[in-house]
């Protein structure tokens, strides 16, 4: 089949950087990095500060949590469906998805799939435990964890905190990282745009097939090995 110089040598299966559904992906990491910076003045005191952390600050932080755990579900439902708008972008730009597609957006997916796994375990948790309040006052056992490996461990008010803290910063990394794939797509696709450009200037013979010619001649060639 022939290239029309003004379009792309991309599957028209091909679901790219300028598609909606890159948006519907776009818009919650953007969304959820937004949150983790307004908790950063937080968490940044309990990670990476070489002042000690005073009880004042420790108390200070347990009642934002305390504030965002207590606010009203519908916070918590606008959340999810956020976090399922992402995977309806995935999916989305996966349904009968090019090679570019499977690299670029299958690594986003999985990074996201590690950033809901983080959210469940290590902030959702944390947050409920801090709400329940176990025992805790005065650097006392505060929360229990029950680790697969290591069993019960007891974890004091500060260390639940910072475990709360360096999850936060995981969840930020990963959420990059997905950022980081879809601008690299962006990139591909750029610089296919511009080697086509430069075939095409050149007078190069250029010619691709869509999904469905190369299914067929993939059928062909499988037909032909089994005749010999």
């Amino acid at each position: 089949m022939k290239l029309d110089p003004n379009k792309t040598t991309m599957s028209q299966n091909y679901r790219g950087s300028g598609s909606f559904a890159t948006f519907l992906i776009i818009g919650p990491v953007c969304f959820f990095l937004g949150i983790l910076f307004a908790s950063f003045p937080y968490d940044f005191p309990l990670l990476w500060s070489p002042n000690p952390i005073t009880p004042l600050h420790i108390s200070q932080i347990e009642t934002h949590l305390r504030f965002m755990h207590a606010a009203p579900p519908l916070i918590s439902r606008l959340l999810h469906m956020i976090i399922a708008v992402g995977f309806l972008g995935f999916f989305t730009k996966l349904y009968r998805a090019a090679e570019s597609n499977f690299l670029f957006d299958g690594g986003s997916l999985l990074l996201y799939l590690i950033a809901a796994g983080v959210y469940i375990t290590n902030v959702v948790t944390p947050m409920n435990a801090l709400a329940e309040q176990l025992e805790g006052e005065g650097g006392e056992k505060f929360a229990v964890h029950n680790g697969p490996l290591t069993g019960e461990v007891e974890l004091t008010r500060e260390e639940s905190l910072r475990v709360l803290s360096a999850s936060h910063t995981i969840l930020a990394f990963v959420l990059v990282g997905v950022l980081v794939l879809q601008a690299g797509q962006w990139y591909a696709e750029k610089r296919e745009r511009e080697d086509y450009a430069a075939w095409v200037a050149r007078g190069e013979p250029v010619e691709v097939m869509d999904s469905d010619e190369e299914q067929e001649k993939e059928e062909e060639r499988g037909e032909g090995k089994k005749d010999v």
